[in-house]
This record gives C-alpha cells, sequence and structure tokens, in this order.
C-alpha cells in the first residue's frame, strides 16, 4: 500500500479529526483513509461494468454461445 503525508493541517482539523475518529470508534488514521476513500469512492458512483450490464439487458441481452474456428491454424512461413 502507498502511504501518503499531509503536511500543514490546522490544529482545529486535526482536534476535529480526532473526535471524528473516536466518535467512530476508529484511530485517526482509520478515520482518514475511510474519508479518502468514501470522497473518491462515493457509494452512488456508476460502475463501468453495471452501466455495461444494464445497457447489454436494454438491448435484449448478448449471446454469448460463439462458436469457435476449430481449424489447425497453419505455421508462418518467412520466406
Amino acid at each position: 500500500m502507498t502511504a501518503i503525508t499531509v503536511r500543514n493541517v490546522p490544529d482545529e482539523v486535526h482536534r476535529a479529526l480526532r473526535v471524528r475518529a473516536a466518535t467512530h470508534g476508529r484511530s485517526t488514521e482509520a478515520e482518514i483513509r475511510n474519508i479518502l476513500e468514501t470522497a473518491v469512492k462515493p457509494e452512488g458512483r456508476i460502475k463501468l461494468g453495471s452501466l455495461l450490464a444494464d445497457i447489454g439487458r436494454e438491448l435484449g441481452g448478448i449471446d454469448l454461445k460463439i462458436e469457435r474456428d476449430k481449424t489447425p491454424a497453419e505455421p508462418l512461413g518467412f520466406e
């Protein structure tokens, strides 16, 4: 995992983080990780895989029964 250092955090902000962490029963570091994760990965975000699946369902589904060509491949010639 990557480590991040945040400099020049005002005392009031640090104090508020400690209080918030205590109310959630976590360390200050764990609270900061939770805040960052919530900020960059919000709960209501649209995930690409889910969006593509929804589009596929709207179009009537996708037939994944694709027949594979079982003909042996010819070796390459370098003449």
